[in-house]
């Protein structure tokens, strides 16, 4: 699979999550197929801030919960704020009660 259609598909799965819900780069790269491909799922999302239709990066974290993503927004906080529009509770970087709003798309799509 070439890259940009890897990135593609990336894509189409973060659209699905659904809002109050986070998944991990791990989780996305199972569910495409491509297990260890962890890191290139987060390349996907450091370039997905111009794509259209938009393509909702927030959403996608470590594997901890953790905000790892953070940085590559417009400001360090913004990825914080738009998970907590959602609902979502942010302590330290990290979702609280994670295991209970993680959504899997491998078993999930």
């Amino acid at each position: 699979m070439q890259r940009i259609d890897f990135f593609n598909a990336v894509y189409d799965v973060v659209r699905c999550i659904p809002i109050g819900k986070v998944t991990t780069y791990g989780a996305i790269a199972k569910a495409l197929g491509a297990a260890g491909s962890a890191r290139m799922v987060g390349y996907a999302m450091n370039a997905a801030h111009t794509v259209i239709p938009r393509v909702p990066a927030h959403r996608v974290v470590n594997r901890k919960g953790l905000l790892t993503g953070r940085h590559h927004f417009k400001t360090p906080d913004t990825m914080q704020k738009l998970l907590e529009a959602e609902g979502h509770i942010i302590t330290n970087h990290q979702i609280y009660h994670f295991e209970n709003v993680f959504w899997n798309p491998y078993t999930e799509l």
